[in-house]
């Protein structure tokens, strides 16, 4: 199996999981502060991986060398997170699903002057229609909801926060060196995580409040942090050291369909045919953009 196959499938893994952590989010959702629940996502993985790390000379070696790129990336992957909480204070999840279509498109631009990529009118194009059927499943396939929808505060804050996930995609590309090793990476991706979180935490005043997390919760913990956080963290950084951040991204159109397939499967929740009609749409954009990217 090629390098390129396998990194497809590490996204394909991914996405899944992502998908996972939105239905999982929801068992977890107002019982402490989001800005405390991503600190204790970041905390939890840090403490699974560290033991692999410090284990093995090879991985020590590369922590200290790591550190300076890690903080940057992981800065961007933090500031997403804080964006997407502080918006939610003033939007709607709606209305954050339907701006999260533009990261892609986003993406491809920034890829512009950082890697001297050029975006032609057809990818232009795929692009729009790949946002267009994210869109129908956002809506559910209803006119009237899109036609309400406005730009408030907390949407402009997403937008900051949008940026932030396109330049996380594009700063593990860009400060990946050949001598790196990927799980090092991850793991100070994620300690560097702990520590803007924890800055955020302390800036805005928000208390802990961990102990509230037990028995079942705890169980759904222990996925965001280890599937949605952990492994996700590691399986894109992977991924995009071999495709690179506008591929990576393309699958950003592929997540209703993970989440309304994993939906079925765990709560049985059927969707309406305008639905399944977006998530069509949004899956060939995808395939068009897989081909047709650099």
């Amino acid at each position: 199996m090629s390098e390129n196959i396998k990194a497809h499938l590490l996204v394909i893994i991914t996405t899944f999981l992502i998908a996972g952590s939105f239905i999982v989010s929801k068992k977890l959702s107002g019982i402490i502060d989001p800005i405390s629940l991503t600190l204790y996502r970041f905390v939890f993985a840090s403490i699974i991986l560290a033991p692999i790390i410090f284990m093995k000379q090879k991985y020590r070696s590369r922590v200290t060398k790591t550190f300076k790129r890690a903080m940057v990336i992981s800065l961007f992957y933090s500031l997403y997170f804080i964006g997407l909480f502080k918006a939610l204070e003033y939007t709607t999840a709606l209305n954050t699903g339907t701006l999260f279509t533009l990261v892609p498109l986003l993406t491809a631009f920034f890829a512009i002057f950082i890697f001297k990529q050029k975006i032609t009118l057809f990818q232009l194009l795929i692009y729009l229609i790949g946002i267009v059927g994210t869109c129908i499943v956002v809506f559910r396939g209803e006119l009237e909801l899109f036609l309400r929808l406005s730009l408030n505060y907390g949407d402009i804050i997403f937008l900051f926060a949008i940026v932030s996930m396109s330049f996380y995609s594009i700063s593990t590309k860009y400060f990946y060196q050949k001598d790196d090793e990927v799980l090092v990476l991850t793991f100070m991706t994620l300690i560097g995580g702990v520590i803007w979180m924890s800055f955020a935490l302390e800036l805005l005043n928000i208390p802990l409040q961990w102990g509230k997390i037990e028995g079942e919760l705890f169980a759904y913990m222990c996925y965001l942090a280890i599937g949605a956080t952990l492994f996700t963290v590691y399986l894109n950084q992977k991924a995009t050291v071999v495709l690179g951040p506008k591929k990576i991204m393309a699958y950003v159109y592929t997540s209703p369909a993970a989440v309304a397939l994993l939906s079925l499967f765990f709560d049985n929740e059927i969707s309406n045919i305008w639905v399944i009609a977006g998530i069509v749409i949004s899956a060939i954009a995808t395939v068009i953009l897989l081909y047709k990217v650099e």
